[in-house]
């Protein structure tokens, strides 16, 4: 354990006290909004409302759509494109069309369309032509691998908006749920339900400002070895796990999700994200990454502070049937992903009930509505 004061997202830079009530403020003026869509004959699933993903009721099928920025990873990326000479940008295309893609799934859609927002410090920044052939070639590969068309984009250079020599990244996502019972808004979620998490590949892309401010204090920063052969840097930089082919592979086995948890900004906490009053009971802890052990131990974080910000080995939570619980799992492991049946939901009070840890999260710990 680190003999430093702990590091806490909020010291990183990032309080969510301040940034969630702005989500709340402009949730509510967008509702106000639907009210257009009946114009065109359409009109939107309010339970979608506040969920990763909003979705649209068009008749014959429902549209589902999201955007979403990927964050501080870049910032990685780049310091060690310095140390290493490598470009790591394949890996943060990847990391962006994930943000959008596994928000997008929560709620039952088959992704289709992916849209790239690509904002740099200036025009220099896309001159490296290995750097952007590397975004390019990993945007592709990632939208191949989740079987999603990608539409197009937009590659402004934001000269004193973005700093100079970086970039900023987002994609937007449009999917579809087709057949109509593929809908999940947690209207069928309940008491007796399983709760299946399936592994990350490392921090993914939630609670890098935590991990960078966590570098300037290794002696060695992101060349530090957390394991035989692996640097801090690099560890960060594994991209995040796509969870799309898991969601479409289940639907094809027969197994509709109740309800879908995308495990990102504030950690384990969204596995509350559904606004019912239920317990959520978890008696198996999936294994941490390294990476995400090496940055609580350095961080000097408890596991209450640990497991409210980062996913500490869990990237998304499906819940399902208890009788579809083990098979949900093995298809999750057939597509390459490993899986846990870690917990059940009970009728309670809303809270989170990690008992190997001894850690509670309750109703007040979360507020995204």
């Amino acid at each position: 354990m680190t003999s430093q004061a702990p590091l806490t997202y909020d010291q990183a830079g990032v309080n969510y006290d301040l940034i969630d009530p702005l989500k709340i403020t402009a949730q509510r003026a967008a509702a106000a909004t639907a009210s257009h869509l009946a114009g065109h004959g359409f009109s939107e699933v309010k339970a979608s409302r506040g969920e990763s993903a909003y979705v649209v009721d068009v008749g014959p099928f429902y549209l589902a759509s999201i955007v979403e920025c990927l964050g501080t990873k870049t910032l990685v990326a780049d310091e060690m494109a310095k140390l290493t000479g490598k470009s790591f940008f394949a890996g943060i295309a990847q990391d962006t069309i994930a943000m959008a893609i596994n928000d997008l799934i929560t709620v039952g859609a088959t992704p289709l369309v992916v849209q790239a927002y690509w904002a740099a410090g200036g025009s220099d920044w896309f001159g490296d032509a290995q750097r952007a052939q590397a975004l390019v070639a990993g945007w592709k590969a990632a939208c191949d691998t989740c079987g999603v068309a990608w539409g197009g984009g937009e590659t402004p250079a934001l000269a004193g908006i973005v700093e100079d020599g970086r970039i900023d990244l987002a994609a937007s996502c449009t999917g579809l749920i087709n057949p109509r019972e593929r809908l999940s808004v947690g209207d069928k979620l309940g008491p007796g339900d399983a709760i299946v998490l399936l592994a990350s590949s490392g921090i993914h892309a939630n609670g890098l400002s935590l991990a960078r401010k966590l570098a300037e204090r290794l002696p060695q920063g992101y060349l530090t070895e957390i394991a035989p052969g692996l640097s801090y840097g690099e560890a960060l930089l594994a991209p995040t796990a796509l969870y799309s082919p898991v969601t479409e592979a289940l639907w094809k086995a027969g197994i509709a999700p109740h309800y879908c948890a995308n495990i990102t900004g504030h950690g384990w906490r969204k596995l509350l994200r559904h606004p019912s009053a239920l317990t959520y009971r978890i008696h198996t802890v999936p294994p941490k990454t390294a990476v995400l052990d090496f940055i609580q131990k350095q961080a000097g974080q408890d596991d209450r502070e640990a497991y409210s910000t980062l996913n500490m080995g869990a990237g998304f939570a499906i819940f399902v049937s208890a009788e579809d619980a083990e098979r949900t799992a093995q298809v999750a492991r057939d597509c390459g992903i490993e899986a846990w049946v870690a917990g059940r939901v009970e009728a309670g009070e809303k809270q989170l009930l990690i008992e190997p840890l001894g850690v509670r999260f309750g109703e007040d710990d979360l507020h995204l509505r």
